[in-house]
């Protein structure tokens, strides 16, 4: 990175090239983009050579998880380093200005889609994969934070992201989906647990901190409901997306 330049560009240019690092590493391997390039995703099944199976359980060529995992294990072991830091430094700053715990710790996951799942519509399917386990004041404001970020709000000092009109451009419109969910979220009572993930997302990232997890154990133990039997394997209606997240090769 280019020393010369203030902390705010700096940090654009680490979350431009994180985005591209998962885009590269991820979403151009995927059937969902072979679509959208206009090409024909290749379904042919080739049967299995001799002493070849499919894929079916642990994959060799990611971490280990433990039998019973928990939320700090996926983030650990599934989640992308840059995703980790952006989550880290979100908390961080909320913590920093004395925010309810709640915020903090909505701060910590609010991104936990994007990092871990998918990028499409990550507020929603965040809030999906979290809701079983924390309050439902947090998977409201995470769920809200996808459209909420599009819309400024002088009143806390949240101004339109410069880094949406650089990767969107300038004439850039959100879709009526989300217009309509500000439209509800502004008027909602925990508007302001949702903005305020908003403020303290990665646009006050300090490329020069480092954040560890640990930092924020207690925080996770107060308002995650880890279930006994580990994510994934507890029955929930998100305990297939934490399956999906651990063994997401599996030919079926």
């Amino acid at each position: 990175m280019d020393d010369s330049k203030s902390l705010s560009e700096r940090a654009d240019e680490l979350e431009e090239y994180q985005m591209q690092r998962l885009e590269d590493l991820i979403v151009t391997r995927s059937v969902l983009y072979q679509l959208g390039d206009g090409e024909q995703p290749q379904f042919k099944r080739r049967p299995p050579q001799p002493g070849q199976r499919l894929l079916m359980g642990e994959d060799t060529r990611l971490p280990k998880m433990p039998e019973k995992p928990t939320l700090t294990d996926f983030v650990k072991l599934r989640f992308s380093i840059g995703g980790q830091q952006h989550l880290l430094q979100s908390a961080r700053l909320a913590r920093n200005q004395g925010l309810p715990e709640k915020i903090v710790f909505a701060c910590l996951v609010h991104d936990i889609a994007v990092n871990g799942f998918i990028r499409s519509d990550h507020g929603y399917w965040g809030a999906q994969l979290l809701e079983p386990y924390v309050d439902e004041e947090v998977s409201w404001a995470i769920r809200a934070h996808q459209a909420l970020r599009f819309f400024p709000d002088e009143a806390v000092g949240y101004e339109y992201p410069k880094l949406y009109i650089r990767m969107f451009g300038e004439d850039y419109q959100p879709e009526p989906y989300i217009v309509a969910e500000y439209e509800r979220a502004k008027k909602h009572k925990w508007y302001m647990t949702s903005r305020m993930i908003c403020v303290n997302d990665l646009y006050s990232f300090d490329p020069d901190v480092v954040v560890a997890w640990e930092d924020f154990e207690d925080v996770i133990g107060r308002n995650f409901r880890q279930p006994s039997e580990g994510l994934g394997n507890d029955n929930t209606s998100s305990s297939h997306m934490w399956r999906t997240l651990r063994r997401p090769c599996n030919a079926l």
